[in-house]
This record gives structure tokens, C-alpha cells and sequence, in this order.
């Protein structure tokens, strides 16, 4: 009678097999669950994204990328798995029946004994693994295969080949790709098969005889054969690659390059063609002479003629009269360099800016005076958080934006675009009391921002606080918002559930109302925006992805509630448009009665023939980035061509993502749409309110600026010379810690060439390791027949016209400015100097800073804007106004007002005897505090007190007397904080 197989056997041994048959179950169990959980974890992540894409009509580009990552992933792990695996099987095939007697096969006989068991298992595992890797590196290339497949012409060939430039920037990328992807499978195959061989008997390093068998020397003769083969295909892709490398001094083939390189690689191709044949031959012939003779002349060629003869032509012929040997390559590196980064048309001409400052000399350029911004974006946000924050879960970013606006009647200039200074009121749950942060409120009830603020850039309120014309909430002003509410934003949560079934009670906190009985009014979401969420399959998935068990359990999620994530517009636009870079700095505006996000999208490419390669994360960083997380530098990516091929706009209430067509002429851009297609709209269907709001995008002018930094020399020796080099200076009112480059600026002025003011972007140079002022630039910023001219203003070399950072110096080191300030910052106040601007008008220089005071005292502190110091030649204005500095500058008469005044000697103050009096005192008596206070006389402290507090009258009055129209005095410098109005 059979045995029970769990009935106890004879010695016990039942109880001890039970429990271990139970263990494997539970590990087994174990395995299995972890596996499912891992599967679905993973499931998760893709299926919501898909329906991420599928809520904003994306879904295609999902569904391209995931299908080419998926096909390169099966066809090269493939290959690369059938490449090695085939290899090591055929090696085995071929092994041969006897193996002699040695000690060497006796010692290698236990592991062919131990693996033989497993030879399958090694063999399919290993060669899944290693061909499991490669496709995943294979899957990365996902972007280099799309543009090889869409290329498009560039209509452009290059200068040494004559071929369209599409095969540098589309093509050789992954034809180099593939060989190094050979390279890879025949070297792991080689070393594999040669493994195989020598475990099995078929390389016999240490036994007499017959080192290799046959079979062997066959096989590894085809696998060396194949990538000399490689090999020869490398070196004729190299001499295409010549155009795109980078040398100690440009970027593309040199003359090294051209006339020894170039012919070496010609050479060496050859020679790897004909000593692969020789290899493959060796099959035939059963010799290796030959094959080693050839690979033995392979490798003394690329070391004599690929590396020793280029040495001797660099050293020998180039290096003596390397200016003229350079020079029709570096010609060719100007062209192509000032074409791929456009630049090709820059109106650059010369400008004798005035050395003094003439009384009216600013009549012809009121229109760019009256538009000077004041209100520094960098620095008002403070300002906007005090004013208009409402409650403390609403934030401002840490530097506010630029934009313009063609308002209505109530405007001061109706009809006329004017520069402002705007922000959206966003949300920031972690303005919120530690007792009101859970769950239901961080993501069912706060869900998100209302309203957009807006200021006037070129006036301030009468106590220095922004001119507001569109605030409060609900909104008021000019810009007629008809949908103030935030869903989508910088600052916005994670996620958020939002809607409700109609009829029920609205549950999202709207806004503050204290009409309201419990002090807030409520609202449900309507836009079309979001994933549903109210099916219990959609709840699953999206507490996976989120790792919240309460979007599956929560009662406040029901059949008409969405989900809301990805909110950020920069990483909105990255995920649907994955083959642009965005610009640093998305900005708001009001269109159409909605808050949107506008944001500039780059078309880049490594691969333009002889164009200089530059950093993106490099040229894009200046004080700004450095000193706030609103603008971001680019990544840390090299590129030698950049187009601002697209501009894209999210809706700020639904989330709604659209890519319009900037660049109609870009081949990178036709090629990605033609991968793409219809993610991106045409031109023809831009709204012109929308295109109201474009400007020319700040980071592709800060990688034009520090191009043309060099690349304004196009004299090819000078050029190789570096004498005429510019640089871009120093932000010389950084408040962040070192130095960084002073940040472009947005504002309305007229060049010399222009007939009427225009929006634009603008920066200055300084010579190499020098301060003065080389040139100003500036590239017309509004959308029309100018956008995109980029003009520039060269200053005679032999100026010495004081730059930025010497334009501060003298501001700050100016007698009567530096008492003042020192006044200012006394008293529990401290100084904030805004941007420093610059603007040709009067026929030199002008530059304009605000100056705000803050208190210290308390978190809530915020700058007014007090003071103004202009600068222009060697003279220095500062005044409570505008008007004021300016005046003091041209003699009492900029030119700018219609009220004529009296010339004066010009000031670097506007020495106002009782005014200079008052602060002699003031600064006496707050050295006598000083020393009253350390000595702990507090008699004779508050004495010296008394003393200060006239003194400060005395500045007032005498500041007040000195700013009051009259034709026989102009405007003099003023300590006072109290409030003041300043206008253009």
C-alpha cells in the first residue's frame, strides 16, 4: 500500500519536512504578492499617465514616445542579447570532442562539470541581462532616432563637404550611435565567445600542441574581422565629425584638422577596410599572418598618421604663422556661429556717447524718459505680499514679472501700451496654521490662488508703494478679469480633488468675503481640466501614484471629482512637449478675460557645422537665478543652435496646454512636428490679444549676448587676436552672495535708429577685465515687423564712458548720496537699491536706479521706493523724484518738462548750503549718540538725540524749499523718508 507522503515516517523526520514545506508556500506567497504589488505599482505610474495626457489631448505624444522607447528597447536588447548569447552558443557548438591531457583542461574540467548543469540558464540569463541593459540605454536614444527618421533640409550646406547641414544635426548623431552600439555587442560577443573557447577546450593557452582549434580561430577571426569593419566605418564617420568638435579655440575643423586629420581618417578607413577582409579572408586561408599583419599596419597608422603627423603640422606649420593659417577656418566658425545662434543680422553701429551733461538734452527721448520702470521686479514682491496678500496662504513669487498693457480711459495715457509689473496671487498651503494642515484642507479645500496684481512700471503711489491698477479681491482695476481663479500655477499643490455633483453645498475655499456668514466665499470647479477620479478603479490608481490611502477612502472624492496634478506651467509644457527647453521665467497675463501662463519653448541641436558650442546652464545664470527660485538657468546642456521656435500658453483655470508656432523657417521645429503631429498649432491661429502679450524670450537673449560678447568681431584675425572682446558686467546691486552677471532688462525706449519707443529687452557690455562701457544692446521685443532686430550701440575703444559697476561706485561713493543713504539705514530702516538701468538717450548714457527704503523691524517688512539716482557722464542725480534727479543732472533742465527752469552749474549732488548744513549736523550728532551711548551717559545721548531729530527737520525743510518749482533753483537731494511721489 502506497505511503501517505505527509504521514510521519520512521525517525521523525515529518515534523521538521512539514513545516518547512509550509515556509516555501509562504515564500513562494510572498514572491508572488511582491511581484503583483511591484506590477501594479508600476501599472500606476503609466496608466495615469496616460490619462494625464489623454486630459489635455497630449495623448499622442504619450503614445509616440512610449512606442519608440518601446521599439528601440526590443530591437537592440534583442540584438544585443542574440548577439552575445548566438556567440557563446555557436563557441560551445564548436568545442572540440577531445581536449587533450593537461593540468590546464584537468583544472578546467570541474568547471565544466559544475556549469554544465546550468549552461542553459547562464546562457539565456546572462545574455538577457546584458541585452536588458543595452535596450535600456537603447531607449534613451529615443529623441537622436525620431530626428534621423523626420530629417528635414536646412536649405544650408556646410563649407568643407558640401552637404546639407540636416545630415550633422539629424543624421550622424545616430549613424555614430549604431557604430558605437556595434562596438559594444561585438567586443562583449568576442569576450564571451573567447571565454566559451577556452573553458570548453577551443583555446588552449597552456597545453602543448595546437593553441586553437579550427573552429576557434575561425570564429574569433569573423568577430575581429567585423569591428575592424566597425572600425573603418567609425573613421569615415569622424571626418564629419571634424566640422562639429570643439579646439582650444573654436569650435569646428581647424587647419590641423582639414589638412592632416582629415586625410589620416581617409587613410586609416582603408586601412580598416582591407585588414577587415584580410580577417574574414582568414577563414579561407587558415593564416593569421596576414590579418595580423594588416591590424598590426592598422594600429602603427593611427598612432604615426593618426596621431604623431597632425602633432608635427600643429607644431611645425601651424603654430608659427597660426593667425594666417587659422584664419579662413575661424572666418568660417564667425558665419556659422552668428547664423546658428541668429545673429547673422544684428544693426550694430558706432555711438560717441556725450562726456557732459547739457541742460535739455533729453527733449528728443521723452518718450523713453517718461517709460523708465522704477518698479524693480526683483524687488517689489515684498511689497505686493504686504498689500495685497489678503491672507496668509496667498504668495507672491520672490521676483515678479514684466510685461504691457494697452489700458483704457482710466489709464493716464489711454491707448498706449505701458510697461507693468505683475504678479498672480497664488496659493501656498504653507502659509497655513499648523492646525488647519491635513489632508482634506491641503487637497480638497485650499485647491487654489485668485487673482492677478498688477502696477504701473514707471510710477509709484504716493507713499513709494506700487501704482496698482488691477488688485484686491474680488479683482478691481482695468485689465477686466472674468476668471480670477489659480488652478494651475508655480506654487500650486501636488494635486488636488476638485468638483462636486450640481447642487451640492461648494466645498474649495474661493476667496475671503466677510459679507459671507462664515467669512469666506466657497466654490466648485467647472473647468474642463483634470483626470476623473470618482470611479473606485481611477481612486486606486491615483493613491498608488500618490502613496495617499485617503483618495481611496475619502467621502469628500464622489462621481464628479477630478484630479488635478501637474501644475507647474514649466513642467506642464516639458511633459507634453518633451523636446523643448523652456525658458527660466514663464510670466502671466490677462487675455481674453482669463490668467494665462506664457511660456518660451527652444528648438536646440549639438550638430551645426563649425557653429561654437556653448553651456545653456552657463550662459543663462545671472543674479536673478542665483538669488531666486522664479527664474531658473537652463540645464547644464551643450548646444551650438538655438530658435525660439515656440511659444506656449497655459490656461491658468483649466490647465490647458497649447504650442503655438513661432518660428515658421526652424528645421529642427518641422522635424519635431513631423514626429509629432498636430501638437503644435500653426502661426495663422495666434489671437492678436494673445500676441499682444509675447516678447522676445530672456534666455535665448542671454545666450545671444554672451555669443556676441565675441562674435561681434568678424575680422577673422582679430577675432584669433581677442583684443576687442566684450564681456557681459557684473550685477553691481547683486544681493546675493559673489558675483554673477548683471540680468537683461525689459523696457520701452528708442534706439537712435527707431522712430517711436518699443518694448524691449536690453543689456550692456564692459571690455575684457575692464569696467567701462563697451556697448549697449538692446533686441525689440514686440511682436511685428521689428521682433527679433536686435540692435547694437559700440562705444569708440578709446572711450572711457564708466560702465555699470563704475556707475554704482560713483553713486554710492558720492558724499552727499552716501549720507543720506547712511540716514536712511539709521532708525530701525535699511536701503534696497533696485536694478541698475541703462538707456542711450540724450546722445549718451543714462542710467537710472531706484532706491527703496524697508524697515527692519519684523518679518512683514516691505521696500518703498524713496529715492531715484540717475547718473549720466560724470554728473549724479538724487531725488525724491524722477523729475528731480534728472533735473539735477542737466542743470535744472533735463528737457523732459514743459516748465522751463534756470540752467545751473552742473552737481554730483546739488549742493544745497542749508540742506549740506543739515546733514553735517545730522551725521555729528549721530556720531555723538554713538559715543554717548558706549560711554553710558544717556544725559548726553539724549542730548545728541534732540540734536538729530532738528537736524533731520532741517534736511526736510531744506529738501522741500529745494524740490518746489522755481525758476531760479533746481531740484536738490533730500534725506526725507516721507512719502513722495514718483512719476516718469
Amino acid at each position: 500500500m502506497p505511503r501517505d507522503p505527509d504521514e510521519p515516517r520512521p525517525g521523525g523526520s515529518a515534523a521538521v519536512r512539514v513545516p518547512r514545506r509550509r515556509n516555501r508556500a509562504l515564500l513562494i506567497t510572498v514572491v508572488v504578492l511582491g511581484v503583483v504589488v511591484i506590477g501594479f505599482w508600476i501599472f500606476a505610474g503609466f496608466y495615469t499617465d496616460l490619462l494625464w495626457f489623454r486630459s489635455i489631448g497630449f495623448s499622442r505624444v504619450f503614445t509616440t514616445e512610449l512606442i519608440t522607447q518601446a521599439s528601440l528597447f526590443i530591437v537592440f536588447g534583442a540584438l544585443m542579447a542574440f548577439g552575445v548569447g548566438f556567440n557563446v552558443w555557436l563557441a560551445y557548438r564548436v568545442r572540440p570532442a577531445f581536449r587533450g591531457l593537461s593540468p590546464e583542461q584537468q583544472n578546467l574540467d570541474r568547471y565544466r562539470v559544475a556549469l554544465d548543469p546550468f549552461r542553459r540558464v547562464i546562457l539565456i540569463g546572462g545574455s538577457l541581462l546584458l541585452g536588458f541593459l543595452a535596450a535600456g540605454s537603447a531607449a534613451g536614444e529615443w529623441r537622436t532616432w525620431l530626428l534621423f527618421r523626420n530629417s528635414q533640409p536646412f536649405g544650408t550646406k556646410d563649407a568643407q563637404f558640401n552637404t546639407d547641414l540636416s545630415f550633422f544635426a539629424f543624421r550622424l548623431p545616430f549613424w555614430r550611435f549604431l557604430v558605437g552600439f556595434g562596438f559594444a555587442v561585438v567586443i562583449l560577443a568576442l569576450i564571451a565567445a573567447a571565454v566559451t573557447h577556452y573553458v570548453y577546450g577551443g583555446l588552449r593557452l597552456q597545453t602543448p600542441g595546437e593553441k586553437t582549434t579550427v573552429a576557434a580561430r575561425n570564429h574569433i577571426a569573423v568577430l575581429l574581422g567585423v569591428f575592424v569593419l566597425l572600425k573603418a566605418i567609425a573613421y569615415h564617420l569622424d571626418r564629419y565629425s571634424l566640422v562639429v568638435k570643439d579646439s582650444a579655440r573654436i569650435s569646428g575643423a581647424t587647419y590641423t584638422d582639414i589638412n592632416a586629420v582629415l586625410p589620416a581618417k581617409s587613410i586609416l578607413f582603408w586601412i580598416a577596410l582591407v585588414c577587415a577582409v584580410l580577417f574574414f579572408a582568414t577563414v579561407l586561408l587558415r593564416n593569421w599572418m596576414a590579418p595580423g599583419i594588416g591590424f598590426g599596419l592598422l594600429v602603427l597608422s593611427a598612432v604615426i598618421i593618426g596621431g604623431i603627423y597632425p602633432a608635427i603640422v600643429q607644431q611645425f606649420q601651424v603654430k608659427p604663422s597660426e593667425p594666417d593659417k587659422e584664419a579662413p577656418y575661424i572666418a568660417r566658425n564667425i558665419e556659422a556661429t552668428r547664423s546658428a545662434y541668429d545673429l547673422a543680422d544684428v544693426k550694430e553701429t558706432e555711438y560717441k556717447a556725450a562726456e557732459t551733461a547739457k541742460p535739455g538734452a533729453l527733449a528728443a527721448s521723452q518718450a523713453t524718459v517718461k517709460n523708465i520702470r522704477l518698479m524693480d521686479p526683483a524687488v517689489v514682491s515684498p511689497t505686493f505680499k504686504a498689500l495685497q496678500q489678503i491672507r496668509g496662504f496667498y504668495d507672491f513669487a520672490d521676483s515678479l514679472d514684466v510685461d504691457r498693457y494697452q489700458l483704457g480711459a482710466q489709464d493716464q495715457t489711454p491707448g498706449t501700451p505701458r510697461d507693468a509689473v505683475v504678479a498672480v496671487r497664488e496659493l501656498d498651503l504653507n502659509g497655513l496654521n499648523a492646525g488647519q494642515r491635513n489632508w482634506a484642507n491641503d487637497h480638497a479645500v485650499y485647491t487654489h490662488g485668485y487673482g492677478i496684481v498688477a502696477a504701473y512700471g514707471n510710477t509709484a503711489a504716493a507713499d513709494g508703494s506700487p501704482d496698482f491698477f488691477e488688485s484686491d479681491i474680488p479683482p478691481q482695476g482695468l485689465l477686466s478679469v472674468a476668471q480670477p481663479r489659480i488652478y494651475f500655477g508655480e506654487r500650486s499643490p501636488e494635486y488636488s480633488i476638485v468638483g462636486a455633483p450640481a447642487g451640492a453645498n461648494p466645498r474649495e475655499l474661493d476667496y475671503p468675503d466677510d459679507k459671507s456668514a462664515n467669512g469666506q466665499a466657497n466654490y466648485t470647479y467647472t473647468g474642463k481640466g483634470g483626470v476623473p477620479v470618482g470611479s473606485t478603479f481611477n481612486r486606486l490608481l491615483y493613491a498608488v501614484r500618490f502613496q495617499e490611502g485617503n483618495i481611496l477612502l475619502s467621502d469628500l472624492i464622489n462621481k464628479d471629482s477630478k484630479i488635478l496634478y501637474v501644475r507647474d506651467p514649466r513642467t506642464r509644457v516639458e511633459k507634453v512637449a518633451p523636446w523643448l527647453a523652456i525658458d527660466g521665467d514663464p510670466y502671466p497675463a490677462v487675455v481674453g478675460g482669463k490668467i494665462v501662463w506664457i511660456l518660451d519653448g527652444y528648438t536646440t541641436t549639438n550638430g551645426y557645422p563649425y557653429s561654437q558650442r556653448t553651456t545653456l546652464g552657463e550662459a543663462t545664470t545671472d543674479s536673478l537665478t542665483t538669488t531666486t527660485t522664479a527664474v531658473l538657468a537652463q540645464p547644464k546642456e551643450q548646444v551650438n543652435y538655438i530658435r525660439n521656435s515656440v511659444k506656449a500658453v497655459v490656461d491658468a483655470y483649466d490647465g490647458t496646454v497649447t504650442l503655438y508656432q513661432w518660428d515658421t523657417t526652424d528645421p529642427v521645429l518641422k522635424a519635431w512636428s513631423k514626429a509629432f503631429p498636430g501638437s503644435v498649432t500653426p502661426y495663422s491661429q495666434i489671437a492678436p490679444d494673445l500676441m499682444a502679450h509675447f516678447r522676445y524670450p530672456e534666455d535665448l537673449f542671454k545666450v545671444q549676448r554672451e555669443l556676441y560678447a565675441k562674435y561681434h568681431v568678424t575680422d577673422a584675425k582679430a577675432f584669433y587676436s581677442a583684443q576687442a572682446f566684450w564681456q557681459v558686467p557684473n550685477d553691481p546691486t547683486n544681493r546675493g552672495a559673489g558675483t554673477a552677471a548683471q540680468p537683461p532688462y525689459y523696457l520701452t525706449l528708442q534706439m537712435p535708429d527707431q522712430t517711436s519707443p518699443s518694448f524691449s529687452l536690453t543689456t550692456t557690455f564692459a571690455p575684457n577685465n575692464r569696467q567701462t562701457l563697451a556697448a549697449f544692446m538692446a533686441v525689440d521685443a514686440e511682436p511685428g515687423p521689428d521682433y527679433g532686430t536686435i540692435r547694437v550701440l559700440r562705444l569708440p575703444s578709446n572711450t572711457t564712458v564708466p560702465g555699470p559697476e563704475q556707475v554704482q561706485n560713483k553713486f554710492e561713493a558720492d558724499p552727499t548720496v552716501a549720507q543720506s543713504l547712511s540716514l536712511l539705514r539709521q532708525g530701525g530702516s535699511d536701503v534696497v537699491l533696485g536694478n541698475l538701468l541703462s538707456l542711450p538717450v540724450g546722445g549718451g548714457l543714462l542710467y537710472v536706479e531706484p532706491v527703496y527704503v524697508k524697515s527692519t523691524q519684523g518679518a512683514a517688512a516691505y521696500p518703498l521706493l524713496k529715492k531715484v539716482l540717475v547718473g549720466f557722464a560724470d554728473t549724479i542725480g538724487y531725488a525724491d523724484t524722477l523729475q528731480g534727479a534728472l533735473d539735477q543732472v542737466f542743470s535744472g533742465n533735463s528737457g523732459t518738462t514743459t516748465t522751463p527752469t534756470t540752467p545751473t552749474t552742473p552737481s554730483t549732488g546739488g549742493h544745497n548750503p542749508a540742506l549740506d548744513k543739515a546733514l553735517a549736523d545730522a551725521q555729528q550728532a549721530l556720531k555723538d549718540s554713538e559715543a554717548a551711548l558706549k560711554a553710558g551717559d544717556f544725559a548726553a545721548y539724549g542730548e545728541a538725540q534732540q540734536r538729530l531729530s532738528h537736524a533731520i527737520a532741517a534736511a526736510v525743510a531744506a529738501s522741500a524749499a529745494s524740490a518746489s518749482p522755481s525758476p531760479s533753483a533746481s531740484a536738490s537731494p533730500s534725506v526725507s523718508v516721507s512719502p513722495a511721489a514718483v512719476t516718469g
